[in-house]
């Protein structure tokens, strides 16, 4: 499996990598077993680690017509802040709502759930881009979006490659969480090209039983960081791949 970057500079990368089957993080993969090719050409992995992080988490909750299919499983998300862990809480529609500003405390968090309202039409990458955006400049560790989404998307004035690549600027990992089946690939290529991964809640709920919430932050919180040699161009065409014959998610976002 393998995962496009950006047009940027540098010479590490958060590599996040799922087991396709159980939906959990693979934590003990070598250097040797990550491919990393520009196009086309191979390039080195000095080092790889595996690691644990604070993140701060922005909930952007789908608040369309059919939103609250999923709006149950925020008030299980909340519940997983770790220590000196910060949530924010959007709502989206045919815009990006914040709801709740960056706060640990799981009170108001979910007070702001319980206040959102649904019968709008979603307009995803739109709510996306401008979270991205707006919404991390109080932010202090690792960015990251939690996209709590029926899978159902209206029409966007933005295009899929315009989030992403701004995702990758501002250094944010999109997770998108959701239920309908037709919306797979956008929320598997989202994941794709920021380091994030995607959770379909149906195929979560056949493989496991009770919540999926505490699953999604453990994959959230753990990642690789490989460190290449010398500072590489990093175009569309970057790829990393893992040899190891498994059915695994890849995703990898550039560090400056």
């Amino acid at each position: 499996m393998a995962a496009g970057l950006p047009a940027l500079a540098g010479n590490r990368l958060l590599v996040t990598v799922v087991d396709r089957r159980s939906g959990e993080p693979v934590t003990d993969l070598k250097c040797e077993e990550f491919r990393v090719t520009v196009a086309g050409a191979p390039k080195t992995v000095e080092q790889c680690e595996f690691t644990t992080g604070i993140v701060d988490t922005m909930l952007l909750l789908d608040s369309s017509l059919i939103g609250n299919i999923v709006s149950p499983l925020a008030f299980d998300l909340i519940k997983q802040l770790g220590e000196k862990e910060q949530m924010a809480i959007v709502a989206y529609h045919s815009s990006a709502e914040l709801i709740q500003d960056f706060t640990s405390s799981q009170e108001r968090l979910r007070s702001a759930v319980e206040q959102v309202q649904f019968g709008n039409a979603p307009r995803l990458l739109d709510a996306l881009y401008a979270a991205i955006r707006e919404g991390f400049t109080g932010a202090s560790y690792r960015r990251v979006i939690l996209l709590l989404t029926s899978g159902v998307d209206g029409p966007s004035t933005v295009s899929e490659k315009e989030v992403t690549r701004l995702a990758r600027r501002q250094g944010v990992s999109i997770y998108p969480v959701y239920v309908m089946g037709y919306g797979r690939s956008l929320m598997e290529r989202l994941a794709a090209q920021t380091g994030g991964a995607s959770f379909n809640l149906r195929d979560m709920g056949e493989r496991m039983r009770g919540s999926p919430a505490e699953r999604i932050f453990q994959v959230v919180r753990g990642h690789y960081i490989l460190t290449l040699p010398g500072r590489l161009p990093l175009g569309d065409d970057f790829k990393v791949e893992v040899t190891r014959k498994q059915r695994l998610l890849v995703s990898a976002l550039p560090l400056e």
